[in-house]
């Protein structure tokens, strides 16, 4: 477990922004999607396990981490273009991607758009079926809560622009041991004023609740069933509680969704890299090897 990385961040034109990401290795890529609110950082300790296998690749999405903020929306729809963008401007093809949190959504959309690009995906805590698209009624109470909050006009932006939750309240409590100073200024970096924080005050706007926001709650539905009946490989890494990937969605994707392999790594909540990253990193590269073969 490291606080520093030993990787270079370098930088790409994509629509006209800076989009910034770090790379090592050779072979076909293996592309690292963080989610919300973190960064290419999240992957630090666990994409040194893949670099023996492929050419290890983490970008910062669109307005976060490293990369430019330009003046958008924001939404999944924008995020998407860029990721398709990046993905472009790399010129990679026969990707496996390695995927979390909205990263993940972004990653499985892309897959069912680009189906022929794509060997494989690894995954967790991820935006899938059974438990993504949500609804208030039947979603654990505080998380219910917590979306409605943030969902809500003038108390979302109270709560994320101005006291910047996501990163001093969501992220530390979502981890079972303490983040350490260095780590918690990290996160923090590209979020350091009310103007900054926007992309983290979206993406809880765009989870699929209730039908609504309707193009993404399309989107998801789409790649959901697309998951299910593909033949792609699939390996979902999951611990006990988690939080988007309880262990009755596993139970559920374990009987419906083909060529789908889920590995325990461990007690841990959301952000669990942050937990055990060699389980990760070994357990990837070992399926990783195997579906190589």
């Amino acid at each position: 477990m490291s606080a520093t990385t030993s990787y270079t961040t370098r930088f790409v034109e994509v629509n006209g922004s800076q989009m910034a990401y770090v790379e090592a290795g050779q072979g076909d890529p293996i592309l690292f999607l963080h989610g919300n609110p973190t960064s290419k950082y999240l992957w630090r300790n666990i994409m040194p396990w893949l670099e023996e296998q492929g050419r290890v690749i983490a970008p910062d999405l669109i307005g976060m981490g490293e990369s430019a903020k330009p003046d958008i929306g924001y939404t999944f729809a924008e995020h998407s273009i860029y990721v398709d963008g990046f993905i472009d401007a790399l010129d990679l093809e026969q990707i496996t991607l390695v995927v979390h949190d909205w990263g993940s959504g972004l990653g499985f959309d892309y897959a069912y758009r680009n189906p022929g690009n794509v060997q494989g995906i690894a995954f967790m805590e991820a935006m899938i079926t059974p438990t993504v698209p949500m609804s208030f009624a039947t979603a654990p109470a505080n998380l219910a809560e917590f979306f409605q909050a943030l969902r809500t006009e003038g108390v979302g932006e109270e709560l994320i622009l101005d006291q910047n939750i996501f990163v001093e309240q969501a992220l530390p409590s979502s981890i079972v041991r303490e983040l350490s100073e260095t780590e918690m200024e990290v996160y923090r970096e590209p979020y350091a004023n009310r103007e900054s924080r926007k992309p983290t005050l979206v993406w809880p706007r765009q989870v699929p609740i209730d039908g609504e926001p309707a193009d993404v709650v399309e989107r998801v539905n789409t790649y959901n069933e697309w998951l299910l009946h593909n033949d792609l490989p699939k390996l979902h890494l999951y611990v006990s509680p988690g939080a988007l990937n309880p262990p009755e969605a596993i139970a559920f994707l374990q009987q419906h969704m083909a060529n789908y392999e889920a590995i325990y790594v461990g007690h841990g909540l959301h952000f669990f890299q942050e937990d055990h990253p060699e389980a990760i990193g070994r357990n990837i590269s070992d399926w990783y090897c195997r579906i190589h073969k």
